[in-house]
């Protein structure tokens, strides 16, 4: 895909995010653009359901995860009452908000920077079948060397909301993409 249809695209299928993680979805990125997602296990994404920009500095992102009974966390958090961390909810809001960075016109390697607020509702146990991520962005800064995306956030377990994340931030910097290059 083109560094145009990206931008155009509102919509990621998996592939596409594995692709994305390993630098391979664009066929003519711009030089600076070096940013990616975790590779599996580490990738709390499986597909991108929405992606929207209204007037340039905010917008809205919108992903979903397929959870198994089986995931490598159950097996180690915790021995005898198997529960998904609640930091991974959080890095997939992380995630989905720098991809929607890197989507929006952020150039550079992409870094979370931090959150205001996180308050944990629920639990993602086993027999949860979907997670999702609705993060709306509050504002979104581009500069020549870096870019920064600001939003708010509400995880879902199949349908429940277990965790609020306000003030979460993102960012594209083109000096890292610099530095991952040599």
């Amino acid at each position: 895909m083109t560094y145009a249809e990206f931008q155009r695209c509102t919509a990621f299928a998996p592939e596409s995010l594995l692709a994305f993680a390993r630098g391979r979805l664009l066929t003519d990125a711009p030089a600076a653009f070096a940013a990616r997602l975790p590779l599996p296990p580490m990738l709390m994404l499986d597909r991108i359901l929405k992606l929207e920009r209204d007037g340039g500095r905010r917008g809205m992102a919108v992903a979903e995860r397929r959870v198994a009974p089986d995931d490598w966390y159950f097996a180690c958090h915790f021995t005898g009452d198997p529960v998904q961390p609640g930091c991974l909810e959080l890095d997939g809001v992380w995630q989905l908000l720098g991809f929607w960075c890197a989507w929006a016109g952020g150039l550079g390697a992409g870094r979370a920077l931090g959150c205001g607020e996180v308050e944990f509702s629920g639990q993602v146990l086993p027999d949860c079948h979907v997670l999702r991520f609705e993060v709306t962005v509050r504002r979104f800064t581009s500069r020549p060397d870096a870019a920064l995306a600001i939003g708010d956030a509400t995880v879902l377990a199949d349908g429940t909301p277990v965790a609020t994340v306000r003030g979460a931030r993102t960012g594209t910097f083109r000096a890292l993409a610099r530095e991952a290059a040599s």
